[in-house]
């Protein structure tokens, strides 16, 4: 008698579904996205683009409109994308989403990640200096270990 077993693993496929790239109009992170983009069309996975809107609870606190100021970020972040794609369209095809989430941009993306089920995060190497003394998003993502982080300079 021969014992057969079902890997728990794998599911269905030889590569991811569903890439996530975090984008926050910085250089380094429209970077990511586009190295996001090349994985996702060689590997025919969906392209999740997400913009964390954070939470500014001090400009809140002061009566200043955050969360008009960050839908327009989210507005421009997701119109630059639909230009991008519109003149690579017939030349560089990716299925691609934009979303948004709240929150400080680690938490964000983790949800994120969780949320779409992403099978890998590509993110932009962080632009401030401080972040060599405390940790950037992506050192965090990568010590999180539970998905496969690529971080892109």
């Amino acid at each position: 008698m021969t014992e057969q077993h079902s890997p728990q693993f794998e599911r269905g496929t030889d590569g991811p579904k569903v890439i996530v790239a975090g984008v926050d109009g910085s250089d380094s992170s429209w970077r990511a996205v586009a190295y996001a983009a090349g994985l996702a069309r060689r590997q025919h996975a969906l392209l999740a683009v997400v913009y964390v809107q954070p939470v500014l609870a001090a400009g809140a606190a002061l009566g200043a409109p955050v969360a008009g100021t960050t839908d327009e970020i989210a507005e421009d972040l997701v119109a630059q994308i639909r230009d991008a794609a519109r003149q690579l369209k017939g030349i560089f095809e990716v299925r691609w989403e934009f979303h948004t989430f709240h929150g400080d941009p680690y938490s964000g993306l983790v949800k994120a990640a969780d949320e779409l089920k992403a099978d890998a995060v590509v993110v932009g190497a962080s632009e401030q200096a401080g972040h060599r003394i405390v940790g950037s998003v992506a050192v965090r993502l990568v010590k999180a270990g539970r998905w496969p982080v690529t971080v892109v300079p």
